[in-house]
């Protein structure tokens, strides 16, 4: 691993995070009051910039942007533990850039503390399940789809935004982020702990279910 793919994962996590926040700002502020409207421009734009980093990002440092995905690399032996170490540092501390980015465009303080209350088992068992069906979707287009894994995510992303009462936060280091956004994308710091761990949870319980379900490839009759 070297610097290339150092600055890949800072810079690649932090204009995730600036998207996510900056999108989420913009939505709200255009939509009137509309949530549904100022949902569907933050999902939006939060998948098309997926698609892109990964794309851009990948042949670099593999396009984690996401501690509990390099964790679930890291067991799968893909990603030796000094390195794991060295991409979740970058992966949060991109995330913190990030947002002070989308505060910046928008003429914000560049940290606040989030007031936004997202707590109760439902929404951190919506980010087991996010993170979950985040971990198969790109365990599966490694393996048969390397050149669409990028899509693949970015349209299951889209799809979790909608589908889970949390809307899919499915990254430690962007949940993080977020709690220092008071915005339409923030979380409250408190409220962080649980998504955390429901998100490492679920990217590390798929590895076993995804080598299970996968692991003598597609077969028609069983």
């Amino acid at each position: 691993m070297g610097g290339r793919a150092v600055l890949a994962e800072i810079l690649g996590t932090a204009l995730l995070v600036a998207t996510v926040v900056g999108s989420g700002i913009m939505a709200a502020d255009l939509a009137n009051g509309n949530l549904a409207v100022a949902l569907l421009g933050n999902t939006l734009a939060t998948a098309a910039i997926l698609y892109v980093l990964i794309t851009l990002m990948g042949p670099v440092s593999g396009a984690h942007f996401n501690p509990a995905v390099s964790l679930m690399f890291y067991l799968r032996g893909d990603l030796r533990l000094a390195h794991l170490a060295v991409y979740s540092v970058c992966q949060f501390a991109g995330g913190l850039i990030g947002v002070a980015m989308a505060h910046a465009m928008f003429d914000q303080p560049l940290l606040q503390a989030s007031s936004v209350i997202r707590e109760g088992w439902h929404l951190s068992f919506s980010e087991w399940v996010a993170s979950f069906g985040l971990g198969l979707t790109i365990l599966v287009g490694v393996r048969y789809r390397p050149d669409a894994v990028a899509m693949l995510v970015g349209l299951y992303i889209a799809a979790g935004y909608w589908f889970t009462a949390s809307t899919s936060f499915a990254n430690p280091a962007v949940t993080l982020a977020r709690s220092f956004s008071d915005s339409f994308s923030g979380i409250r710091l408190a409220d962080t702990p649980l998504f955390i761990l429901a998100q490492y949870a679920g990217l590390v319980f798929s590895l076993p279910v995804g080598r299970y379900l996968f692991a003598a490839g597609p077969v028609a009759n069983d």
